[in-house]
């Protein structure tokens, strides 16, 4: 229960760090945003996929004004990941262990089902979690005209 607690608006989120399609690596608090969305996904995810328009329409509306996106891909083959980013056109931060539904981040945001996304203040505390198509949208809106 109490790591439950721990992953509900008004907690820090926790810090993870993985690797980006580059090579890189990146950690969630080192990316800087007036808000901050963590986007759980993969490349195989039906409803993952026929969001993405939705979100990557939000991130050019609101990346100027301070939103960040790290999409976080429980996919465990690199090229379909990768493959999957540039059909889609998403423009923002993405990591992967490509560790499929074995990765130690979906395991430390206890992840049940994807899409799934996770809102975040500028220092990482959850303002919100699992918010889709307009809602999702409205929440960024408001969270950025503060």
């Amino acid at each position: 229960i109490a790591r439950y607690e721990m992953l509900e608006p008004g907690h820090v989120a926790p810090n993870f760090t993985a690797r980006t399609p580059e090579g890189d690596t990146l950690s969630l608090y080192s990316v800087k945003g007036k808000v901050k969305l963590i986007d759980f996904w993969a490349s195989w995810c039906g409803p993952c996929r026929k969001e993405n328009p939705n979100v990557l329409k939000m991130y050019q509306k609101y990346h100027p004004k301070g939103l960040e996106i790290i999409s976080v891909s429980l996919d465990d083959k690199e090229q379909a990941w990768k493959k999957a980013i540039d059909e889609d056109g998403l423009i923002w931060k993405h990591v992967s262990e490509l560790a499929g539904q074995q990765s130690q981040i979906a395991q430390m945001y206890l992840l049940r089902t994807i899409p799934y996304a996770i809102l975040l203040d500028v220092n990482n505390v959850i303002i919100d979690k699992n918010l889709r198509g307009s809602q999702l949208q409205k929440k960024v809106a408001e969270l950025l005209k503060k």
